[in-house]
């Protein structure tokens, strides 16, 4: 009798064996299949490359709000800390479009990889000086270290300032930052004697008691620009996607200047990482619908 009880125990833990390996195997198959189907969704997807700065502000707004929802078209944003990763990401094919600005668009166009200019952006770039270094004007930064990233609107604008003063440009130490987030918390740090930011850096900056030595609002330039793979997007499907974050973009443009900055500050937050007093003391800003470069500003960076 033993005999048999161990007998139909053990047909009873085979059973339950072969059983768990019946569910087993299934999940295993859904799991490859939705890899699969995830994978060909975001290759279908429109990819654009974002960083932590205002002038992206629309494209989060229009995530957020859910108009590229609305408009039954897939588009996704990557999200990258420093420009130089998005100008990576644009060049090897892995997104299609990135927010980025002229000099580093001509850069990439000198390097082989033809863009279509979609729109301008409101971005702009403050030169701040540290605090402790008693840095009141350009003239005094001979010999001083300034964060930047090469071959970008920063850069240029380093050359900008020193030149406006007549000094030689290898008397500025222009150091490579590409962090936009890093090159401010050297400044808080004071590891480093001026910066350039864009918004919201530059107000976090001037929140610290950090001086604005140059502006380039005043300056009547307007370097920032959206800019998509010429070759990707005269594809078809790629060619509506665009359309359609055209529409999306102009609706978030509206969006934000009829309900103000300060009604998006939670998307802020979340992709800027910044906090409700910065948003508070931000410039007014204005967001434009989709429009081309400006001949003049194309022509600084097709000079640089």
């Amino acid at each position: 009798m033993k005999d048999l009880r161990y007998i139909a125990l053990w047909a009873v833990a085979l059973l339950l064996l072969t059983a768990c390996g019946k569910t087993e195997r299934p999940g295993r198959a859904q799991t490859a299949q939705e890899k699969k189907r995830m994978a060909a969704e975001e290759a279908k997807a429109l990819k654009i490359a974002v960083v932590p700065t205002l002038d992206c502000l629309p494209l989060y707004v229009a995530k957020e709000q859910g108009f590229f929802k609305s408009l039954n078209t897939d588009i996704r944003l990557h999200r990258y800390k420093a420009q130089m990763d998005c100008d990576t990401a644009l060049m090897g094919g892995s997104v299609q479009g990135a927010v980025t600005d002229l000099i580093r668009a001509e850069h990439m166009q000198r390097k082989g990889i033809p863009l279509r200019y979609v729109t301008a952006t409101n971005a702009g770039w403050q030169l701040i000086s540290n605090r402790v270094a008693r840095i009141k004007k350009i003239n005094q930064l001979g010999d001083k270290m300034v964060g930047m990233a090469r071959f970008s609107a920063t850069d240029f604008l380093s050359d900008y300032a020193i030149d406006s003063v007549r000094m030689k440009r290898e008397r500025l130490f222009k150091i490579q930052l590409n962090d936009v987030e890093l090159r401010l918390r050297m400044l808080q740090n004071n590891e480093i004697d001026a910066v350039i930011l864009p918004e919201p850096q530059a107000t976090i900056a001037r929140q610290g008691g950090h001086h604005v030595l140059m502006d380039t609002r005043d300056k009547n330039m307007r370097l920032g620009v959206v800019a998509f793979r010429t070759k990707d997007m005269a594809k078809g499907v790629r060619a509506k996607q665009l359309q359609q974050f055209i529409k999306a973009y102009n609706c978030a443009c509206d969006s934000i200047n009829i309900k103000g900055i300060e009604h998006y500050a939670a998307v802020i937050k979340k992709y800027c990482n910044t906090d409700d007093k910065t948003i508070r003391a931000l410039p007014p800003l204005k967001f434009s619908h989709i429009a081309p470069p400006r001949e003049s500003d194309l022509r600084i960076a097709r000079k640089f």
